[in-house]
């Protein structure tokens, strides 16, 4: 029951008895929160008042806001191992969770100082570039973008569109198996490109993570870049 006069904020009382409610496990994890409409009739206050307490239960990591969807009570964390081999469809596999990926643009571009460096090609040298949204239950868990040497690799982006999968695609093109030679791991705030396609608040640092891999010779074969929604995702560093 929402008191008026007792010092509380109303809004902060409607807060206080949603989280109540999913502690208590009245909303449960993954469901769907009522619309603004039907908790102020349940409350008796106007839908701006049911905004603000839905709000601040966003901000404190209780409820998560999916664009084009309405508004969740927030999941545990879907466990996201990186290790020597880290396999997107096999993290997901051993956890029992559906998972797809969509790719987003295919392109060639021209390999800056960095990217030179990382992937010991010329300045200059062609690149092939993939963007990929990774699905999980159907929800988009992470926005990738993936860099090849074309000349070693004729034919990657055709095979990764096949199978979806970049060691299908490196194993079409010759590398039988490959490894992780580094992973460093950020918290940064999303630009424009990342919010769209994440579906997440502007101010909602994301989980950056820059990685590098080889193959058994050590030669570099991959180089992404891959932004998390940090409410889906917790890395996990396994050692082998």
């Amino acid at each position: 029951m929402i008191e008026r006069g007792s010092g509380v904020a109303v809004w902060r009382q409607i807060e206080e008895a949603l989280a109540a409610d999913i502690a208590g496990g009245a909303l449960q994890a993954g469901q769907q929160l009522p619309t603004e409409l039907q908790l102020a009739d349940r409350f008796g206050v106007n839908r701006h008042t049911i905004r603000r307490a839905v709000a601040t239960l966003v901000e404190r990591g209780l409820l998560r806001v999916e664009q084009g969807r309405g508004t969740f009570v927030q999941d545990n964390a879907i466990d996201y191992a990186i290790s020597k081999r880290t396999r997107f469809s096999q993290n997901m596999a051993r956890q029992n969770l559906s998972s797809d990926i969509d790719i987003l643009n295919s392109d060639t571009v021209p390999a800056n100082a960095e990217l030179a460096e990382l992937l010991q090609v010329a300045a200059g040298d062609t690149l092939y570039r993939i963007k990929t949204l990774s699905k999980v239950e159907g929800r988009v868990v992470d926005y990738a973008t993936m860099f090849f040497p074309t000349s070693r690799f004729p034919g990657l982006p055709e095979a990764y569109l096949r199978h979806r999968s970049v060691t299908r695609a490196l194993a079409e093109c010759g590398v039988a198996d490959y490894t992780r030679r580094f992973t460093r791991v950020t918290a940064r705030l999303p630009d424009a490109e990342t919010v769209d396609y994440l579906g997440i608040p502007k101010n909602r640092p994301v989980l950056h993570v820059k990685s590098l891999n080889v193959d058994a010779a050590g030669a570099p074969v991959q180089y992404g870049v891959t932004c998390f929604n940090g409410d889906l995702v917790q890395l996990v560093m396994e050692q082998e």
